[in-house]
């Protein structure tokens, strides 16, 4: 890692992980600007994600998954700066971002930045092939943030809090290997969908009989056709259906789960 002294500002980066040794170092690599590096690795990890990071140089902590929303403020609750880097294992910075993480923080530190965050777009891939429509170009996230006034929350779709002020959206992106294939995106299906089912009894959503499939009918249309994913070919094909499924899946286990919950008194 690098120090002030080497000509890089004070900033810390902060990692959530599981099973990511694969594309954990990439990952290291394309953040060494940064001086001080917080991996917290989900206790189900059964690879070498956290002797690799340690081997790194990051400060690396194992813990039980909270959901990405608390895991990432975990995350952010152990940095040792105030301006944090948020990024994604699967996730690269690129040069023209390190430049602009440069520049915004530079121009923080002389002039009392009160931006509380900034925002990249997102090239997103599977298999590396990009994927410029289906709603994924440009995929604006927020990814450097001021600590003190910003949360995570959201244990299934994380979000962050901002005290004040706006996000404002930084002119370059960062590269996102999302899924290597089509079979990593099915294995993820069904785990989200767990998650996002969970989610929807806990919050007392309706679940009706329809649900399953009006939503799912609703997301391919949306994705396939409003957000062009047909320009993406089969790639957006396989996008807009595993969508469908995705939220075909959620209300369907919802509604499983209700049908065999103990009765109430």
């Amino acid at each position: 890692m690098t120090d002030k002294s080497a000509g890089k500002l004070p900033h810390s980066a902060a990692i959530i992980a599981r099973d990511a040794a694969d594309e954990l170092g990439e990952c290291l690599d394309s953040i060494q600007a940064c001086d001080d590096i917080v991996v917290v690795v989900d206790s189900r990890s059964v690879d070498n994600t956290a002797s690799l990071a340690r081997e790194r140089g990051a400060r690396v902590f194992v813990e039980d998954w909270k959901g990405y929303g608390p895991q990432k403020q975990s995350a952010i609750d152990k940095c040792q700066h105030e301006y944090v880097l948020l990024i994604d294992a699967d996730e690269r910075m690129t040069t023209k971002a390190v430049e602009e993480v440069g520049r915004v923080l530079s121009e923080g530190f002389n002039n009392n930045n009160k931006t509380p965050a900034y925002a990249f777009r997102r090239k997103s891939h599977i298999g590396g092939r990009w994927i410029r429509h289906s709603g994924w170009w440009p995929d604006r996230v927020t990814r450097l943030i001021d600590r003190r006034r910003c949360r995570m929350e959201g244990v299934v779709h994380e979000r962050i809090l901002v005290d004040g002020g706006r996000v404002l959206n930084l002119d370059a992106h960062i590269e996102h290997y999302t899924f290597g294939s089509y079979s990593d995106m099915l294995q993820k299906l069904d785990e989200y969908s767990d998650y996002t089912s969970r989610e929807l009894l806990k919050k007392g959503r309706g679940v009706t009989i329809l649900s399953p499939v009006t939503h799912a009918a609703w997301t391919f249309i949306r994705v396939y056709f409003l957000r062009r994913g047909f320009l993406d070919g089969l790639d957006g094909l396989v996008i807009a259906l595993l969508n469908a499924g995705g939220a075909f899946f959620k209300y369907a286990k919802a509604l499983d789960a209700l049908r065999h919950a103990p009765p109430r008194d």
